[in-house]
């Protein structure tokens, strides 16, 4: 008697092998109906996939995570497909799963347009109609690799090549279409209820610069059409939010060629940086860290001794000079322990923290540079923490309670918290790297903070916790990170003399609030698409005179704001007031101060919020104490 085990712990049993479908079946038409797939034993397999030992056995449908990957899989295929019938001599490649859809990339001897994804999205749909059944069918490799040389496909075969030997060669068939994959699929093209191709893109074959040039075409897919729309108005929201289009219309900041990676600032971007800078250093100083400066540009013997060469060298821009080899830094941690490293230190003298707002530099790829968002040149609001063991916990807690006060002070409330431990690559002994992560983790749990582990995702000096913010769309940031380090002051000949006189190495906590200011800013801009806060506007003010009359009166006004520490501007063109109004309140001024006539009289100013809503007359003091609290 077969046995099948449950997730609920009830079990099936059978006089002979089933398959994932039939058990479905046995426990209900309609659950038939909607299953898609099947983890049998942690594994994920097609509803056609025969069982014959005792196993456990969970039914996937759309509603589950695999389902919904099950189902962007199989419109990868779909999209394929649809290619081959519209453009025969068209050569499919790879296509696989992304976040929030897929991709496939083509050979094709001319480029595709979008009135070619206009078509090829009809042709899904179609095929969707026909409802085709997709049968798994395995073959040995000399048969696959016939096969697609027998059809012309040089790609396929390219990739059946490099499957080690031994490993079973799946095949999918819907229709005419076979296609190389390992599956799962979807049992039939019917079950593919909502997608939409978004984007045509170049991409190497198997991403080398020295392979053709292929065209990638992503599309997006979910469990029906209310989600599709959902996710194309998310979409749509973010390109109205999008930090780099926001950047140029409020002229805050520019990227161009001739420094890829790198931001040219204007003073309203540099504004809204020197207000963070200046939040940031009170609570650092309130926190009790003391705020140092390091070189740009270090020895190669310094970041050989700290391992950076070694672990991190192809990211690191190098220069000449003298005879020796210098490295612009990559990061701090190393300048710092000059520092620390300064003079004898007695435990009495810990915990000794440390803080930069440090130019940091990372020759990061081309294609992975994103406006401010992933750039080359950063400035990180850096610290370094130097400890005792018995201090690392503590001082683990203290900054938590920073990162969360520094969040809300932004607007950010949703955090997502993730704790990273140790990498196969990496230098310091396990036993080291068994406290730190225990350290971590109970500082976690002391603040009562849920955390998602991730194994083997911690630098190579030590584990970390990262805090990911979300933003008003929902979309995760990782800003913050807090990184627990032993390997580093021994490397670099850190030490302190402990209360029972023996030399010993400090802990040190690498540390970061908001990460690099640039991502950080980018982050700000999209989040309250470009409404900043109050504080943090870079014009917190414009005032407008109704009529050339006003203009001297204008000018007093924004002289005693500007007195009381506001931000602001006059507009004293000639053009009408209506106009005035439209232009600032698109730079998204937080307050417009109107005066004409009646104000002039009664020594008043009339105040608009950006949003369009009338505050009314009001003396200058009573604005400044009830609007404009700087």
């Amino acid at each position: 008697m077969l046995k099948i085990t449950l997730p609920d712990g009830s079990v099936r049993e059978f006089d002979s092998a089933v398959t994932v479908l039939d058990v479905a079946k046995n426990i209900s038409p309609s659950l038939a109906k909607v299953t898609l797939a099947g983890v049998v034993n942690d594994k994920l397999v097609d509803v056609s996939h025969t069982i014959s030992v005792d196993t456990s056995l969970r039914l996937i449908t759309e509603k589950d995570t695999e389902g919904l990957e099950v189902v962007r899989h199989s419109t990868a295929h779909l999209l394929a497909q649809a290619v081959k019938q519209l453009y025969p001599s068209a050569q499919v490649t790879i296509g696989p799963v992304i976040e929030n859809g897929f991709f496939y990339d083509f050979s094709f001897e001319r480029a595709f347009t979008p009135e070619d994804l206009a078509a090829i999205e009809k042709k899904m749909a179609q095929l969707v109609d026909k409802n085709q059944p997709v049968e798994r069918v395995e073959m040995s490799r000399e048969e696959a690799i016939e096969y697609f040389e027998s059809i012309g496909e040089k790609y396929k075969v390219e990739v059946i090549s490099s499957i080690p030997a031994g490993e079973i060669i799946s095949l999918y068939r819907q229709g005419e279409f076979i296609d190389l994959c390992r599956g799962p699929h979807v049992p039939s093209t019917g079950k593919i209820k909502a997608f939409k191709l978004m984007k045509l893109a170049g991409a190497y074959w198997r991403g080398d610069s020295k392979n053709e040039m292929l065209q990638r075409i992503y599309g997006t897919a979910w469990r029906n059409k209310d989600e599709l729309k959902e996710y194309l108005h998310l979409l749509e929201e973010a390109e109205k939010r999008d930090h780099r289009k926001l950047g140029k219309q409020l002229d805050l900041f520019h990227l161009q060629e001739d420094a890829p990676g790198m931001v040219f600032w204007h003073p309203k971007g540099w504004q809204i940086w020197l207000a963070i800078e200046q939040y940031m250093r009170g609570e650092l100083e309130a926190d009790g860290y003391k705020e140092i400066k390091t070189p740009q540009i270090v020895d190669r013997s310094l970041w050989e001794k700290s391992g950076h060469w070694e672990m991190y060298g192809e990211l690191m821009f190098t220069t000449h000079s003298e005879n020796r080899d210098y490295a612009v830094k990559p990061m701090n941690c190393p300048c710092h322990i000059q520092v620390y490293n300064q003079g004898l230190k007695s435990y009495r003298d810990l915990p000794l923290r440390l803080a930069e707002f440090g130019s940091c530099h990372r020759n990061e790829p081309s294609g992975s540079l994103h406006g401010i968002m992933r750039v080359r040149n950063f400035v990180q609001d850096d610290a370094h923490i130097f400890c005792t063991e018995e201090q690392m916990e503590s001082e683990s807690i203290k900054f938590i309670d920073l990162v969360y006060r520094v969040y809300q002070k932004f607007g950010f409330a949703n955090i997502e918290v993730k704790l990273s431990t140790r990498p196969e690559k990496r230098v310091g002994e396990d036993h080291l790297w068994d406290a730190a992560e225990d350290a971590l983790a109970k500082a976690l749990e002391h603040k009562g903070l849920a955390f998602t582990l991730q194994p083997g995702e911690g630098a190579f000096y030590g584990p970390k916790i990262e805090f990911a913010l979300k933003d008003c769309l929902g979309r995760e940031w990782q800003c913050g990170t807090l990184q627990l380090d032993f390997n580093l002051p021994n490397r670099l000949g850190a030490s302190y003399i402990a209360e029972d006189g023996s030399k010993k190495v400090p802990v040190m906590l690498h540390r970061a609030a908001l990460g690099s200011l640039e991502r950080f800013i980018g982050v700000l801009i999209e989040h309250h698409a470009g409404h900043l806060p109050f504080w943090l506007a870079p014009v917190q003010v414009a005032v407008l005179n109704i009529s050339e009359k006003q203009s001297a009166y204008a000018v007093q006004v924004c002289q005693q704001l500007t007195a009381r520490g506001v931000r602001v501007e006059v507009d004293s063109s000639n053009e009408k007031i209506g106009y005035k109004i439209r232009q600032q309140t698109m730079q998204k001024i937080p307050y417009l101060v109107l005066v004409g006539d009646n104000e002039v009289a009664n020594n008043q100013i009339t105040v608009r919020k950006q949003d369009g809503s009338d505050l009314g007359a009001m003396s200058i003091e009573d604005f400044i104490s009830n609007y404009a609290q700087v």
